[in-house]
């Protein structure tokens, strides 16, 4: 009976051991930064979207493109920023998607800035680009970074107005970013928002990751792992939750999502769409994969986002 018990806790004690250094890889393999210079950054959009790429070079070319910093819970964040052609105060805050870089996002800077005559500020999230940080934070974290940065581009370029007419864009975790703030408390320049293939939950997207590239269950990599990250870094998966946040959210949102993205399974985007309680539209994109709507479908997304934001922005 002893041998029998001290059998059991061996095995026990194995398994605890090797529940844990799953968890610590798995926290590690997800929020570890992956550092970008800018000339792979801009060889990635090129890739994702040659139609941007002369226009990216050109006005990199010309000095147009610039940068900024701010200091933030004791990180330096970076940013880049265009003012448009001629003065204006439509303003687009453009926020890009995990372990990308600001580069990455001069394909909606083409849209906002190049077609629709916007200015443009493109912040780097923590641990992302040039900015600051040991981990990444999904967008949690991040949420608070934006209020942040949505103040520097009012300053920036209300110019003689009261205040800008701001439209916050995000694409994949950037997009999980801007529903997480959808839920603060936002001022009033906050005219409209877009969401590009975000995610319900860190949880609901961590859970289809481990399932879809190692076959694993929840139960109980996802608890202890999400247990792990509340204790290094202040957040659970459950509770980064944009669909949550999205409930709250009082800014007209229009939805994008890739029809056939298997990354950010496409359902998620019905849920969250469901979870607004409006204004709002939804448009998803014939045939596109994860990230890839603007760059199959130019010419409908550009309409999209134009007849949305007609409504709100003048």
């Amino acid at each position: 009976m002893k041998k029998t018990v001290k059998i059991s806790l061996i095995v026990l004690g194995v398994l605890v051991l090797m529940v844990t250094g799953a968890s610590v890889y798995m926290l590690n393999f997800s929020l570890s930064p992956l550092q970008r210079s800018r000339a792979e950054a801009l060889e990635r959009l090129g890739e994702r979207t040659p139609l941007v790429k002369p226009w990216a070079d050109s006005i990199i070319a010309a000095g147009a493109l610039r940068d900024t910093t701010i200091t933030y819970d004791g990180k330096k964040l970076h940013a880049f920023y265009m003012p448009a052609d001629s003065a204006t105060t439509r303003t687009a805050i453009l926020v890009h998607g995990y372990k990308d870089t600001g580069l990455t996002m001069l394909s909606m800077g083409y849209l906002f800035q190049h077609d629709m005559g916007y200015n443009i500020l493109l912040p780097e999230l923590s641990a992302h680009g040039e900015s600051e940080g040991d981990h990444i934070g999904m967008g949690w974290n991040e949420r608070l970074e934006l209020l942040r940065w949505i103040a520097v581009a009012d300053s920036m370029y209300r110019g003689d107005a009261p205040a800008t007419q701001m439209v916050l864009h995000g694409l994949s975790m950037g997009a999980a970013t801007v529903m997480n703030v959808s839920g603060e408390q936002l001022p009033p320049c906050v005219k409209a928002i877009v969401e590009d293939c975000g995610y319900t939950s860190a949880w609901d997207e961590f859970s289809a990751q481990l399932k879809d590239q190692f076959g694993l269950p929840q139960f109980p990599l996802m608890y202890t792992t999400s247990a792990l990250c509340k204790m290094c870094y202040g957040w659970s998966f459950a509770e980064n939750a944009p669909i949550e946040q999205v409930k709250k959210s009082k800014v007209p949102m229009l939805f994008i999502h890739g029809d056939n993205d298997d990354f950010v399974p496409t359902y998620m985007v019905q849920e969250v769409y469901d979870a607004h309680p409006g204004p709002k539209q939804l448009w998803l994109a014939k045939g596109s994969i994860h990230a890839y709507a603007y760059s199959d479908h130019p010419d409908e997304y550009t309409a999209q986002v134009k007849q949305f934001l007609a409504k709100y922005v003048k």
